[in-house]
């Protein structure tokens, strides 16, 4: 969506992401400027994103022998997850 378009009809903007999930690209002189997305789209990427940096980190630990109890890292998935 080009940006002067955003300017005149924010409204429908906010439609847009309401009805669909896919997140809006904003353009300036025909170039991707931004990204728009609903709050419920961006707080699950961010709740995503939270469990790849656990996954990333139990990987680096592995490979520096360290670990963590199986039970433990259940937990705090399970607590993670349900704070979604």
């Amino acid at each position: 969506m080009p940006i002067t378009d955003l300017r005149r009809d924010a409204a429908a903007a906010l439609k847009r992401l309401r009805v669909t999930t896919q997140p809006l690209m904003i353009t300036q002189r025909g170039r991707a400027a931004a990204v728009m997305m609903s709050v419920e789209a961006y707080e699950r990427a961010e709740h995503e994103r939270q469990i790849l940096r656990l996954l990333a980190r139990g990987e680096r630990e592995i490979r520096a022998g360290k670990g963590h109890d199986l039970n433990d890292v259940l937990a705090e998935a399970d607590r993670l997850l349900a704070d979604r």
